[in-house]
């Protein structure tokens, strides 16, 4: 009685897993299916059987200059995710070798800057761009985009250092290596499934981010996410080729994610398990 119980239990919890799946899958399939429309088809969603066609991807590309935006998106994120890894891995590791005054405190007000609704720092941020010549470049995103990366670099890489044995470091400081020196050649090396783990969020988290990158840039320095506003006209939208910039958006980070997915568990595990 009790197996079979457990295998209705199993079925059951199978079923509503999938389904959740199914809900949460949809959005992207419909996207995908209205972006392989054609215009006449595009504003019936009654239609589920039709001809593939790349006329929306094919726009995008020629007059949306998609290749811009994408270019845009690759320096921020980059440049951003290797700035963030070293300042953050640096800090992270004064968190978890240093004992100072009210040191969780500290950490947890780091961690709040995380939890900052991105509305209520871009208008100071938009402000202080204004004022110092930089807004529409690159340079106002990648400094934004550290805003909220640097604190869950912070926090993810701590664990991962405190699993390093500090005998490692103390036989170095023995020898008359240096701090820093230990710290490059000795910490970093044993942390980089940590240091791929946070990287792979922090790429992920700076692609898609929108809000800083709408309000901050306008055309030189735009990103792929903020290109959806370009369909947007008192005419209507164009749900084509909105639909192709999603799919356009999407695809880089999905197929980044399935690369490096055996990287991300195992650096996960290595900073999860004392």
């Amino acid at each position: 009685m009790n197996a079979y119980t457990n295998k209705r239990l199993g079925i059951g919890a199978g079923s509503l897993l999938l389904l959740v799946c199914l809900i949460c899958i949809f959005p992207m399939f419909w996207m995908i299916l209205i972006s392989l429309k054609s215009k006449a088809l595009t504003y019936d969603p009654s239609v589920w059987f039709f001809s593939p066609t790349l006329e929306n991807f094919k726009t995008v590309f020629e007059n949306r200059d998609a290749v811009g935006y994408l270019k845009n998106s690759a320096i921020v994120v980059v440049l951003t995710t290797i700035v963030s890894i070293f300042i953050g891995g640096m800090a992270a590791y004064g968190f978890a070798r240093f004992e100072f005054k009210k040191k969780e405190n500290r950490a947890f007000w780091v961690l709040s800057l995380r939890m900052l609704p991105p509305m209520a720092s871009v208008i100071p941020m938009f402000v202080m761009a204004s004022l110092l010549n930089v807004l529409d470049t690159h340079l106002v995103l990648i400094v934004s985009y550290m805003l909220f990366n640097i604190p869950f670099t912070i926090w993810m890489m701590r664990s991962f250092f405190e699993e390093i044995p500090t005998a490692l470091e103390e036989a170095a400081f023995v020898d008359g290596a240096s701090r820093f020196r230990v710290f490059l050649t000795i910490i970093l090396p044993l942390a980089v499934p940590g240091l791929i783990a946070t990287a792979i969020f922090c790429i992920i988290n700076s692609w898609n981010e929108f809000v800083f990158a709408l309000f901050l840039t306008s055309a030189h320095a735009s990103t792929l996410p903020t290109t959806v506003t370009l369909f947007l006209s008192v005419s209507g939208v164009a749900w084509g080729e909105m639909s192709a910039v999603g799919v356009v958006t999407i695809l880089p980070v999905l197929v980044f994610a399935m690369i490096v997915q055996r990287y991300m568990i195992r650096g996960l595990t290595f900073g999860g398990v004392k």
